[in-house]
């Protein structure tokens, strides 16, 4: 019997399951996918919002700024990756109302880090930026993340702090039998007094098993365009463009290891786990940001990727303890989700506490999380041959070149509680394979690797069955742009 069943690993569920380790409350998360993070946490914008887009009277515009600024001491306790960069929605028109408005949301938010800056401060921020540019509002304390790792070191850390984690477990039905939930998946029946749904775009399909049908999941995609590393080190700051009702535009940012990543855009087409990509909405995104920031190459293009976002109905967070006593509705956690979820755990431990959740602190609690990469600077190839080359086992061996992840931060990746399945898994927590050649040389080390620490074959099958979705690949781009010019 459970105290507390989470459904969805995500960072909402992840986090939420971090926050409950702090106390003696037995934890179960369900995942029907077969890692951690599989969802929209690893395919969106990896920013640390302001917490002024969002009107006051949503709750997203509520958590946004409570969820960030909590960001640096949990990297600090964590070590996921953060970096405080500061962000400016920008505007080519002289007229500053639009920028005063968000300005004057923001302090409704409790943002005190806001300025509206003319071209000369731009300018000082941003140098590589378009001259177009008039005005800009200016947070300080935004910035960026690594979001998948950041879900990885709160599950890491909740499985070290006594929660239990069932990958590829998926739910099939909900039964409430007097004050217990009997929760099944697939392979098995699970009790729990509470159950927090965080299950991402199957939200409303999980709340539908207990009768609550007050809200939908309307699944809105969002394409991106990733560059080499170091293409994102002219930028500086986060920069959107002023927001409209899809969102808050396309953006450029560096993302925490240096790579320039541009997008997404917003279409209501597609289902909920449609994250191919189409080079017609990827050239827009590429079009839109050239007229912004001049420097970027379409051969520097390595990856582009699809992010769904949870949009509700309500258009809002729900975050609630329904009809059904102990069931609790974590969804329509879209942008920014991310930002606010620790806030938004913080929420949910309320309202578990309110409905009758019995707190005793865990006084074992560890809040620290050692890192398994550590952001450095890469070395010229002619300087590490000699670590590519070394054999299987060797120290210092280097396995991704492009990266330059070594053998050991690998086998430390596979050892950490969590069942490593695929080359994806191993690549998200240590950047092997996120390089120039997208894993084409290293991705049979890997496999190496992970086959001598399990004791067991890998099928490369497998991980393109769980991991590959059809994307636009760079030679297709680049014809795609050199036709749109000749016209």
């Amino acid at each position: 019997m459970y105290d507390v069943i989470i459904i969805g690993a995500g960072i909402v569920g992840t986090t939420i399951a971090r926050e409950l380790s702090k106390s003696k409350a037995k934890v179960l998360i369900l995942e029907k996918g077969i890692d951690v993070s599989m969802g929209a946490t690893k395919a969106n914008s990896a920013i640390v919002h302001g917490g002024f887009a969002e009107k006051h009277e949503a709750l997203k515009g509520r958590l946004c700024y409570k969820g960030r600024v909590q960001f640096k001491k949990l990297d600090e306790e964590l070590n996921f990756g953060f970096r405080e960069t500061g962000s400016l929605v920008i505007s080519m028109e002289d007229d500053k109302e639009p920028l005063e408005k968000l300005m004057a949301n923001g302090i409704k938010n409790g943002l005190d880090d806001l300025e509206i800056i003319g071209p000369d401060r731009i300018r000082e921020l941003e140098p590589e930026l378009t001259h177009d540019v008039k005005w800009a509002l200016y947070c300080k304390g935004a910035g960026i993340c690594s979001p998948y790792e950041m879900a990885i070191a709160m599950a890491e850390n909740a499985i070290r702090n006594g929660v239990t984690l069932k990958l590829e477990h998926q739910v099939t039905g909900i039964e409430k039998d007097g004050d217990v939930f009997r929760v099944s998946t697939d392979k098995e029946e699970f009790q729990g007094k509470f159950v927090v749904n965080a299950a991402g775009v199957y939200a409303d399909e999980i709340s539908k098993m207990v009768g609550v049908n007050n809200f939908e999941i309307l699944p809105r995609s969002g394409e991106y365009i990733l560059f080499t590393r170091g293409t994102g080190d002219p930028i500086n700051t986060v920069i959107f463009q002023l927001p409209t009702k899809y969102g808050k535009g396309v953006l450029v940012a560096s993302t925490y290891y240096g790579n320039l990543l541009i997008g997404p855009d917003a279409s209501d087409e597609g289902g909920k786990d449609d994250t191919s990509t189409h080079i017609e909405r990827v050239a827009k995104i590429y079009q839109q940001t050239k007229a912004l920031y001049g420097k970027i190459n379409s051969k520097q293009f390595i990856r582009s990727f699809t992010g769904i976002r949870a949009r509700s109905s309500t258009d809002d967070f729900i975050i609630e303890e329904t009809e059904v006593k102990g069931f609790i509705n974590v969804a329509g956690i879209q942008s920014p989700g991310l930002t606010s979820s620790p806030a938004i755990a913080e929420m949910v431990i309320g309202i578990l506490k309110d409905a009758g959740l019995e707190w005793e602190d865990n006084n074992e609690f560890d809040p620290y999380r050692k890192p398994i990469v550590t952001k450095k600077p890469l070395q010229p190839l002619k300087d590490i041959k000699q670590f590519i080359e070394l054999p299987l086992g060797s120290k210092d061996r280097i396995v991704c070149r492009c990266e330059q992840v070594r053998e050991d931060e690998i086998v430390d990746a596979l050892h950490r509680g969590i069942r490593i399945k695929t080359v994806d898994g191993v690549k998200r927590r240590t950047r092997a394979g996120m390089g120039w050649c997208q894993g084409e040389f290293c991705k049979p080390r890997v496999i190496e690797i992970m086959e001598r620490e399990y004791g067991e074959k890998i099928d490369p099958g497998f991980d393109i069955e769980h991991s590959g979705v059809n994307r636009v690949q760079k030679s297709d781009l680049l014809d795609y742009l050199k036709s749109l010019e000749e016209e």
